[in-house]
Parts: structure tokens; sequence; C-alpha cells
């Protein structure tokens, strides 16, 4: 997980430091700025639920028959992968309407995993106790993205000119 959330936060980090005219690049206050930054988004209880709703989710996967695996696999897999990556991507940034994108998808992939528990369920795919430990854990995540989301200060908005998210 560390390089591929250090991937994302580079490129959704603080675009202000690319805005830079010395041209002096990274030094070791921007390392050490960005290793804490990393550190604090991975240990956030929302990156953890979402990591831990990716795990379940392959392990899940990974026990589909070929047939279901092909039907289903890859859109779990990018659902439950889309939380943590999504998530990482919000807390990089101050601007409220990209939050507000990121947090949208977020909620559209976490439905999907979870209706999807219910298509496997009416297959016959899984014991249903293992189907409701992923539920158990979505819904634990959107109790807790409910307050994170509370958290976003809406005066912190760039206009992007697509109109989503103004006033």
């Amino acid at each position: 997980m560390g390089q591929f959330l250090q991937f994302i936060c580079f490129f959704k980090s603080d675009i202000t430091m690319w805005d830079n005219d010395d041209d002096e690049g990274w030094d070791e206050n921007d390392e050490e700025e960005f290793r804490r930054e990393n550190e604090r988004i991975d240990k956030h209880p929302l990156m953890k639920k979402g990591m831990d709703i990716f795990e379940l989710t392959r392990a899940l996967v990974g026990s589909l028959d070929e047939a279901r695996m092909e039907l289903y696999g890859g859109l779990m897999l990018e659902s439950a992968g889309v939380l943590p990556a999504k998530f990482a991507g919000a807390e990089g940034v101050d601007d409220y309407i990209l939050k507000m994108e990121n947090a949208v998808l977020m909620k559209i992939h976490a439905r999907s995993l979870y209706a999807m528990t219910y298509q496997l369920a009416l297959e016959g795919t899984h014991a249903e106790e293992h189907l409701q430990l992923l539920r158990d854990a979505i819904r634990e995540f959107k109790s807790m993205f409910v307050d994170w989301v509370k958290g976003f200060d809406s005066i912190q908005k760039n206009n992007d000119g697509w109109g989503i998210f103004e006033d």
C-alpha cells in the first residue's frame, strides 16, 4: 500500500508546491513534509477501514469460481481499491470541490460493492457470514465517511469551470 499511496498523494498533494518559480525542486524539508502527510493519511481511521474493505474484497474475489471471477471480480476489486485511493486524494488537498468529487466517487463505489454482496448471495457463491463481514465493514466505512465529509471546509473552493459543488 505504501508505494501506491505515495503515488496517489504525489499527484493529489497541495498543487501550490508546483507553482514555485525558483525551480529549485524538492529539498529535505519538502520530503519530510511529504512523509509526514503520507503517514497522517495512512493512519487515518477512514483509510484503515478502506484498506480493510479492500482486503475483505480481495479474499472474497479470490474464492470465486472462474465465471464469477470474470463477471464480478474486477468490478469488486476496482470498487474496493477506489475507496482508499480517493480518500488519499481528498485528504491531500484543501479544495472543497476536489474533496467532494473524490467523496462522491467513494460513495458510488462503496454502494456498488455493497450491492454486489447481495448479488453473490443470490447466486450462493459464499456463506452469508462472509458476505456480511464485508457489508458490516462498508456500513462502518459509511458512518465514518459521513463524519469525515462534515469536516470539509466549503469556503476553500477553487472554481474549476465545471459548475459542480459551487454556490
